[in-house]
């Protein structure tokens, strides 16, 4: 057995610690940590959220003296600024007594970007640099995008017939794909910061947006997205769905300059709020709306808005992921209402490919994702 084999294997269960905090990290990045000596491990750790400590002082703590010519596995480069809420992990590691670190990729982050391997190595540990890296980094793939965009990663999703229909002539679309589809949905929602609809989709569907972990009886998730509606002209009803239980989950209502004033007040006297924008295409700009909210520290964003903001998103180039859920029916017809909503491209050459897909099946649907 070659050395790189057992790296590669306690760097495998480092990162699948590090999964366990999906959802719940953000702005952070999920990371996960692993103490290991003469081949066992004595420490593990996994970041659980902002102002939590790190999975690297988790699983050092965890080892105690058995840390001193160690080994730490790490799935990103372990900071030493100071510019944030908890400790750096740096001088930490050092007083540990480790012999050598193991991360799987450093951190593009502008406050750490390899200072902290170099602080190590200053101190004469060894550091081993690239192990399991295209997993981190599709691990962490919405805070590697904020922290080099500043913008939020985007996930569109639907759920539509085989012929990419989401609703008939008349509106209906419930249900379209089975339980267990929507189920599924329901785990994506709880592991984004927010989630965006139309207008149209809150007067037809009026969703109530959140993360469910059951309907019967009624379960929310602990952590719940950032509702996001997209309304210009501000016709979203305050006794909405999507405006209630804001003790839970909070909603905010993106307008423009073409709503009345006046149409604020119910909303912000029930605790929800509302921001106007720019407009582009008589609509709020999905850029400006993405640039917003990752100055406010939002680093992924599913779209669930219907064919219209779905064509828009599109048009404007903020999707970076698409997730379908394709039910096994077919509907027909050129009235029904498409996945994509507005003008189809004039030439075939025009139309969007997707890269890296990937299919699954759940129950009796199918989920084709990819990255766009």
């Amino acid at each position: 057995m070659t050395a790189t084999v057992p790296h590669r294997h306690f760097m495998t269960l480092a990162l699948r610690l590090a999964a366990k905090g999906r959802g719940k990290t953000s702005p952070n990045p999920m990371v996960g940590a692993l103490v290991v000596k003469n081949g066992r491990i004595v420490g593990r750790g996994y970041h659980r959220g902002p102002g939590q400590p790190h999975a690297e002082i988790l699983a050092l703590n965890e080892a105690g003296p058995r840390a001193k010519g160690a080994t730490l596995y790490v799935t990103l480069e372990p900071c030493c600024h100071l510019r944030k809420r908890t400790p750096p992990c740096v001088p930490a590691v050092i007083r540990s007594g480790v012999r050598q670190v193991v991360v799987a990729m450093v951190d593009p982050n502008p406050s750490v970007k390899g200072r902290g391997i170099a602080a190590l190595r200053r101190d004469g540990i060894t550091v081993t640099t690239g192990m399991a890296q295209e997993e981190a980094v599709k691990l962490n793939r919405a805070y590697l995008h904020w922290v080099r965009t500043g913008r939020p990663y985007v996930i569109m999703k639907a759920g539509m017939t085989l012929d990419g229909k989401v609703a008939t002539a008349r509106g209906e679309s419930r249900w379209i794909t089975g339980p267990q589809a929507r189920r599924d949905a329901h785990r994506l929602r709880g592991q984004v910061d927010a989630v965006i609809v139309g207008v149209g989709t809150v007067l037809k569907d009026n969703p109530a947006l959140t993360a469910r972990l059951s309907d019967r009886p009624l379960k929310l998730a602990v952590r719940q997205p950032l509702r996001i509606v997209l309304d210009s002209r501000l016709r979203t009803l305050p006794s909405a769905a999507v405006c209630a239980m804001q003790d839970r989950a909070k909603t905010l209502i993106v307008t423009t300059k073409r709503a009345p004033q006046s149409r604020r007040r119910p909303f912000e006297q029930a605790g929800v709020e509302v921001m106007s924008l720019s407009m582009r295409n008589g609509q709020v700009s999905l850029p400006a709306l993405m640039t917003m909210l990752g100055k406010r520290g939002l680093t992924s964003v599913l779209i669930e808005g219907g064919s219209t903001v779905n064509a828009a998103a599109l048009r404007e180039n903020v999707v970076n992921h698409a997730v379908f859920y394709l039910a096994p029916i077919l509907m027909g017809g050129q009235d029904a209402k498409a996945v994509i909503g507005g003008r189809s491209p004039k030439r075939l050459a025009e139309a969007l490919p997707l890269h890296h897909a990937t299919v699954r099946r759940i129950g009796n649907d199918v989920v084709l994702e990819g990255d766009l």
